[in-house]
């Protein structure tokens, strides 16, 4: 999944942010992909690794139990 800036994402199972950097597998060392990424619960930019983070795909402010459920089964390939 390649994500942009401005790409609204949720991260660590049910906060949402938006993506405001994004960065490939380091050349000199063994990082992944990563983003960095504006989580508004916090009020700052943190970093996860590209792995970790999903596309927002239900809009709502924040995501519950159905929720979270809508977003695994959108993710799914038909």
């Amino acid at each position: 999944m390649k994500l942009l800036f401005g790409d609204i994402v949720v991260v660590e199972e049910s906060l949402i942010g938006v993506v405001v950097k994004s960065w490939g597998a380091a050349i000199v060392g063994n990082r992944p992909p990563y983003v960095e990424v504006y989580v508004r619960n916090y009020g700052a930019i943190k970093e996860y690794p590209l792995s970790e983070v999903e596309r927002y795909q239900v809009r709502h402010k924040y995501l519950d139990d159905d929720e979270l459920g809508y977003q695994r089964n959108g993710e799914r390939e038909p």
